[in-house]
């Protein structure tokens, strides 16, 4: 198997390529062939020299060249991973050899500049407007022969988030080469699906005639908190006739004031005060996206990220609310 790798500057890339590595596969880099270019001339290895050296040898040679003197390279029988493509002509020519897919590793910008000034590489922007040109600059260009990062992003077969920890990017490439090909299947759940699953089964718990809503509380891998949607603590069940407005099957969106019952992010986030466990800087999955109060309550817990299953019918102002104030906001699908 061979398996591209594109992305914007410190996404991860390399750091897939090195857990790819102990699994069997060859470490190449298209960056490697213009090292070298750039070390038979005697010059050094910046940044800027790479890209204009790239540049160079595309424009001489055609686009593909880097990617077909790598080619030339690759012996039969092994797996490989290739880093560093950033010109659909090198797709287009590693897409000639046979199983190749192209996975793009994908960051949120300030975590990637946050990365790149942590590894301290001498030519990196200090600034993060100066990253972000640097970002624009290779992102696209009219010269084809140059870098056109958002044409080859475009190109790929999967993309690998890696905006978290290592543990859950790992665990998510491990599930992405398993999907890529049965010699490496698994069948563990990745954490959001174990986490997801959990809520799921949670909300089975609830006591809602109206709809069965389950949410988890997560910090470093661990459940500190739990919650389903139903009526108080002391409070007939809603399914006992405890809730007027859900036993009348009211239609949805209408008479939320006389709805007793507390909803499941509420009940998980409020069970967490009560046994007095912090939550600050924890996920939240929840089988759906969060109505307008659990959005308030959410924000006010100090909890980072929000993952849903199933999107809420008004959901339009709590997304909203939820992405102002910073925090991050993913949908995962987890079927029965």
């Amino acid at each position: 198997m061979i398996i591209g790798l594109t992305g914007e500057n410190c996404a991860g890339k390399d750091t897939l390529a090195e857990h790819l590595r102990k699994k069997g596969f060859v470490h190449l880099s298209l960056s490697d062939v213009i090292r070298d270019a750039l070390a038979d001339e005697g010059r050094p290895l910046t940044r800027e020299n790479l890209v204009a050296k790239g540049n160079e040898l595309r424009a001489k040679y055609g686009s593909g060249v880097l990617a077909a003197r790598l080619a030339a390279s690759m012996q039969n029988g092994k797996h490989y991973t290739v880093v560093s493509i950033r010109h659909p002509a090198e797709v287009e020519e590693l897409r000639k050899l046979p199983d190749f897919k192209l996975v793009y590793v994908s960051a949120e910008p300030a975590v990637r500049f946050s990365r790149m000034k942590a590894r301290g590489r001498d030519g990196d922007p200090r600034t993060y407007e100066a990253f972000l040109r640097l970002e624009s600059a290779e992102a696209s260009n009219k010269d084809q022969s140059m870098q056109q990062l958002q044409t080859v992003i475009k190109m790929a077969d999967k993309r690998l988030e890696n905006s978290g920890d290592l543990k859950t990017f790992y665990d998510a490439a491990d599930h992405l080469l398993s999907a890529l090909s049965s010699e490496f299947k698994i069948d563990r759940p990745t954490w959001d699906q174990y986490f997801m699953s959990i809520a799921k089964v949670i909300s089975s718990r609830s006591n809602c005639m109206k709809r069965q809503v389950g949410a988890v509380i997560v910090r470093d891998k661990r459940i500190v908190s739990t919650g389903y949607n139903g009526t108080p603590r002391g409070v007939r069940n809603c399914n006992e006739g405890g809730c007027r407005r859900c036993n009348s099957f009211a239609e949805s969106g209408t008479k939320l004031d006389e709805c007793i019952c507390s909803h499941a992010e509420e009940n998980s986030i409020v069970q967490a005060a009560y046994h007095g466990i912090s939550i600050r800087g924890g996920t939240l999955y929840t089988t759906y996206s969060p109505c307008l109060n659990c959005t308030k309550m959410i924000l006010n817990a100090g909890l980072d990220e929000v993952v849903y299953n199933e999107a809420y019918p008004l959901s339009g102002e709590p997304m909203r609310l939820l992405g102002e104030a910073g925090i991050r906001t993913r949908q995962l699908v987890v079927k029965p």
